[in-house]
């Protein structure tokens, strides 16, 4: 009888282990920090961890670190541990730097491109929900907001549904813009974010279609105080949109409809 060394036993079982694991995301050494999970999504989407990348698909674990990266017309819903919902808008880029929701603390940045965040209530006194962009910080308590940073105007737009939210500018220099308000700061900019004002239905409606993923969710818009049930109604209809009209303009190529004659949305607030 021929007989084997527990070395090269335990060898040939960690070999057949690593041809039997699927292919996929490795977890880094020292293991993942899980931050929720891919509820919602419209091709295509990635998510980069460390140098691995992997088309994201329903279901698909995010942790710690993650980017997540939505091509042309793509949108991801993102499920984080603690309750809260991203909605990352279509060509975006939106790293998970932390999410503990054990502490709830959650820190996101956004590279560039639209996202939707509904965070939970925080309770703990050091909790925390921030996002950030290469202009400044959004921080909030328990609210509904949108934010978006264009490169190319260098330029942090934020829209609040519902709740406060602080933004500041990277001097931390701040303002508080509250439920049917948007406020809008630049890179390189040492002023003050520019005065919350209130915002119009079309802005409201334009933050709502650019980051839905074909679920979209009105929570706290019936309670901004200019917009009535009807209006919001409206909004769940338009935001509805996207999720049928972006197979078409992928498969057509049809053009996108104009802006509105004042160059007026949540990506352009000062035209408002």
């Amino acid at each position: 009888m021929i007989k084997h060394s527990p070395s090269k036993c335990a060898l040939a079982l960690l070999a057949s282990y690593a041809m039997a694991a699927p292919a996929g995301l490795a977890a880094p050494q020292g293991g993942a920090r899980r931050a929720g999970e891919v509820s919602r999504l419209i091709p295509a989407v990635s998510i980069s961890r460390g140098s691995q990348t992997m088309t994201a698909a329903a279901k698909s674990v995010v942790d710690w670190e993650d980017l997540i990266n939505t091509k042309v017309n793509a949108r991801a819903r993102i499920a984080l541990d603690d309750g809260s919902v991203l909605n990352v808008g279509s060509d975006s880029s939106m790293r998970i730097v932390k999410h503990d929701s054990s502490a709830q603390q959650t820190e996101l940045e956004l590279t560039y491109g639209k996202l939707r965040s509904q965070a939970q209530k925080i309770a703990k006194q050091d909790g925390k929900f921030e996002v950030r962009t290469p202009a400044g910080v959004a921080g909030v308590v328990g609210t509904d907001f949108y934010t978006a940073y264009d490169p190319a105007t260098s330029s942090m737009n934020v829209v609040v549904f519902e709740g406060f939210v602080r933004v500041c500018n990277l001097a931390g220099v701040c303002v508080i813009a509250k439920a049917g308000q948007f406020t809008s700061v630049r890179t390189g900019d040492n002023s003050a974010p520019l005065p919350p004002a209130q915002a119009t239905l079309s802005v409201l409606t334009t933050a709502v279609s650019d980051t839905d993923n074909g679920g979209a969710s009105l929570a706290g818009i019936e309670q901004i105080h200019h917009i009535g049930k009807g209006a919001a109604i409206g909004l769940g209809i338009l935001a509805a949109i996207p999720a049928v009209v972006i197979p078409v303009v992928a498969t057509h190529g049809s053009k996108p409809s104009p802006a509105p004659a004042n160059g007026c949305s949540p990506n352009n607030p000062r035209a408002c």
